[in-house]
């Protein structure tokens, strides 16, 4: 039974340590992929001039080419949804998406994979056209560009936040480059609405056929789900988790080894000598003291 219990506590601390190496491996290797915003202006116009985003995703490890799946996630302040106009594009127009909405918060998610192909050293890219009706004075909008693959797996993830001013208001200094910022997230268990941009000719002529080729239609991942796995918005992301779930696994190999080492440990000799006569000299009838009277045969009751 002993023996049993070695091997079971071998096998577990190897299962163990290997588990926190693969985990330690995995996180850096999400890191590979990056995406940036491109073309955002330092604020927006209402009223003015339609601004063209690009959301560009790139790889730098050594991995195999894949299929991207764009989804874009818009959040207004100050504003209304109806009161933005979001067009994805590509080389050959407008782009089929899917768009779920909730409060005052959208996402856009493409319906068909990238044209593109994602490879080390190459880019991928989705554009956007972005235009305010002129109605609106004053609000803030927030974008979140995610790439995911084929499979709905978020490879990497980039938001930005910029003002949004009517032609006569003032304009307010921001940052030129993309800066990370909190984005609502939305319930994919909304029901979707029909995008304007998309063709009604275009969605009929999309057939089973072209679906498959073009990897089959999803349904748009779920916004919380970002922030788990590669998030640039602070808080715990994947490679902390990876090394937390490591310090944990080698905590638990450490707490085997110890386990082990107990059990396989030498029990203390006993000496026999030592033993015995403490056994001996506790249970064993100590004689009594000789008696100094002794005993003489009667002879009719008289001494001789």
């Amino acid at each position: 039974m002993k023996r049993l219990w070695r091997n079971a506590l071998r096998i577990g601390v190897v299962l163990a340590c290997l588990t926190g190496v693969d985990v330690a491996m995995a996180a850096p290797a999400q890191a590979a992929f990056a995406t940036e915003l491109g073309g955002l202006p330092d604020q927006f116009t209402a009223g003015g001039r339609v601004e063209t985003v690009s959301a560009v995703v790139s790889r730098t490890d050594q991995g195999g080419c894949i299929k991207v799946r764009w989804s874009m996630v818009m959040s207004v302040r100050g504003l209304r949804l109806d009161q933005v106009r979001v067009d994805r594009i590509e080389e050959t127009g407008s782009f089929p998406v899917e768009v779920r909405t909730e409060g005052a918060a959208a996402r856009l998610t493409d319906r068909e994979l990238d044209p593109g192909t994602l490879c080390p050293g190459r880019t991928v890219t989705a554009q956007y056209r972005i235009a305010f009706a002129g109605d609106v004075d004053q609000g803030r909008v927030s974008l979140a560009a995610e790439a995911y693959d084929q499979n709905l797996q978020l490879l990497s993830r980039q938001t930005a936040t910029r003002e949004v001013v009517g032609r006569g208001g003032a304009a307010r200094p921001t940052t030129a480059a993309p800066t990370p910022s909190s984005v609502p997230t939305v319930d994919p268990t909304d029901e979707p609405v029909e995008v304007p941009t998309v063709d009604p000719a275009e969605e009929e002529s999309g057939s089973a056929d072209d679906v498959a080729a073009a990897g089959g239609a999803a349904d748009p991942p779920d916004a919380g789900a970002a922030g788990n796995q590669v998030s640039r918005n602070g808080g715990i992301g994947l490679t902390e988790a990876a090394f937390l779930l490591g310090g944990l696994l080698l905590f638990l190999g450490v707490g085997l080894l110890l386990r082990l080492r107990q059990l396989t440990r030498e029990p203390e000799p006993v000496v026999d000598g030592v033993g015995v006569a403490a056994t001996a000299g506790r249970w064993e009838r100590q004689p009594g003291a000789r008696s100094r009277w002794r005993t003489v045969p009667r002879d009719g009751g008289y001494l001789s």
